[in-house]
């Protein structure tokens, strides 16, 4: 079973942030804000459109 690769992965220096589905498009055509926190795993996932958040230097940053 493979792996799906997340449709858009952002890296944050932060542990808190929000996802609200916009990124060149109106905010108003994404989904609603939503928010979230890292934890151990140094990634989280939105639940509406699958952006992945990964911590800079954290766990799951590949480019360390």
């Amino acid at each position: 079973m493979s792996t799906i690769p997340p449709p858009e992965t952002v890296k944050v220096k932060t542990v808190k942030v929000y996802c609200d589905g916009a990124t060149e498009i109106d905010a108003s055509l994404g989904h609603p804000r939503v928010f979230y926190e890292i934890d151990e795993k140094g990634f989280v996932e939105c639940g509406y459109c699958d952006r992945r958040f990964v911590l800079e230097g954290g766990p799951a940053d590949t480019d360390n």
